[in-house]
C-alpha cells in the first residue's frame, strides 16, 4: 500500500499478516479442536464464544478444499494431527482473513516430499485466488524459481542475486548454482540446498 510501518507496534503490523514457520507444530493451538483453531483464527470464537451451524458448515467446506481428510476431524485436537495436516489447517487459519502480506518460513521444509508438495500447491492456489503478497524463504531452489515472480538469493544475510521477469523465467537450478559461486566465491555448504 506504500506505507511506511517500521516505526509501527507490532500489535498493530500483526493483523495485517499472516506467517507459518517451518515447524508445522507452531501457529495453531495443539490442545483445541481444529473448529476451535478456525474459530479463533477467523475471529469468531474465543474462550467463551460458540461456534454456530453456519460457522461449522463454511470451515466444513474450506477444510474440504484442502483434500486431506480434515473436514472429518473438527472435533479432533490439533496436536493429534499429521504434520502436514496440521501445516495445510496452519495456512488455512493465516489467510482466513486475507492478510496484505504472507510469509512462509521454510514452511514444507518439516514435512516428506510428497505432503510438501501438496502445501506447496494448496499455497500456491490460495495465494494466487487471493492475489496474496507472499515472501517464502526456501532453500529448495527449485521452488524459488517454480514459485513467485521474484528470486532473490542471499548469503550470510547479503543479497547476491535478485531476478524477475523475463530474466527470471529463463534462470535454471544451474544459474543460481553458478551465480552463488560467483557472488559468494564459494560452494555451496548446505545440502539440503543441493536436494531438489
Amino acid at each position: 500500500d506504500g506505507e511506511d510501518i517500521t516505526l509501527t507496534p507490532e500489535h498493530k503490523k500483526a493483523k495485517h499478516i499472516g506467517r507459518l514457520f517451518q515447524d508445522p507444530m507452531r501457529g495453531s493451538a495443539p490442545g483445541m479442536s481444529v473448529e476451535e483453531n478456525l474459530a479463533l483464527s477467523s475471529g469468531r470464537g474465543g474462550w467463551m464464544s460458540r461456534i454456530s451451524k453456519a460457522d461449522r458448515r463454511e470451515f466444513r467446506d474450506r477444510l474440504a478444499l484442502l483434500d486431506l481428510g480434515l473436514e472429518n476431524m473438527m472435533k479432533q485436537p490439533v496436536g493429534l494431527l499429521s504434520g502436514g495436516q496440521r501445516q495445510a489447517l496452519t495456512l488455512m487459519m493465516a489467510t482466513f482473513t486475507p492478510p496484505k502480506l504472507l510469509l512462509l518460513d521454510e514452511h514444507t521444509a518439516a514435512l516428506d516430499p510428497a505432503t510438501a508438495e501438496k502445501v506447496l500447491a494448496l499455497t500456491t492456489r490460495i495465494v494466487q485466488e487471493g492475489n496474496l503478497t507472499c515472501l517464502m524463504i526456501t532453500h529448495n531452489m527449485q521452488s524459488a524459481l517454480a514459485l513467485g515472480d521474484r528470486t532473490i538469493m542471499m548469503d550470510r544475510g547479503n543479497i547476491i542475486f535478485d531476478v524477475a521477469g523475463d530474466e527470471r523465467r529463463g534462470t535454471t537450478v544451474e544459474d543460481l548454482l553458478r551465480q552463488f559461486k560467483n557472488a559468494s566465491g564459494g560452494v555451496l555448504n548446505n545440502d539440503r540446498m543441493l536436494l531438489i
